[in-house]
């Protein structure tokens, strides 16, 4: 091909599109072709907004239920690979720690010295249990029979209190005579 074949077929194609460009220009700008357009459109909305209504009642999913599906299972399979990647980190820690046989010894050691520690506590109950049980003395109660005669013999035959004598009832009182009130008191004159 020769470049003036090539520069002809450019112009063609130049000439070509702004050709099929402007048509399709006057058809969007007519009114007429505009609202056919326009309601094409709303038509295929319906018909899509119906097709998911038939299809759920039908229990059928649809491609946008499927879509969402299809994503959030992604996100979890992210989500646990995640998780199964840290469990990998921690176990090879801890498998590079020997933290576990460290933790057997240690609990078994814990262990028998609470064994120990419990053998103590109940021998030392034991023997609480056999001795005899000391009430501190703000705590005990007087016998006042046998205080007074204990006191009784302790102190000195001077210092015995002599028994009363029974009391003789006394006279019955006269009733007082009633008081004037202060106010009616007249001051006397002298």
């Amino acid at each position: 091909m020769t470049d003036d074949d090539h520069g002809i077929r450019e112009k063609l194609t130049r000439q070509g599109e702004d050709a099929i460009g402007k048509l399709a220009q006057d058809l969007l700008e007519n009114p007429l072709v505009h609202g056919a357009v326009a309601r094409a459109f709303d038509a295929r909305e319906k018909a899509v907004q119906a097709q998911e209504v038939a299809m759920g009642a039908l229990n059928i999913p649809s491609a946008a239920d499927l879509e969402r599906l299809t994503r959030r299972l992604r996100s979890v399979s992210q989500r646990l690979e995640g998780i199964e990647d840290g469990v990998d980190r921690l176990d090879q820690r801890l498998g590079g720690l020997g933290v576990v046989a460290g933790l057997d010894a240690r609990l078994t050691g814990i262990e028998g010295a609470l064994e120990g520690v419990t053998r103590a506590l109940q021998a030392l109950r034991d023997d609480v249990a056999d001795a005899p049980t000391h009430v501190p003395r703000e705590q005990e109660r007087l016998d006042v029979p046998a205080a007074a005669a204990a006191v009784s013999a302790a102190a000195p035959a001077s210092k015995r209190r002599k028994p009363s004598k029974p009391r003789k009832p006394s006279k019955p009182r006269k009733p007082s005579k009633p008081r004037k009130p202060a106010a009616s008191r007249t001051p006397a004159k002298g």
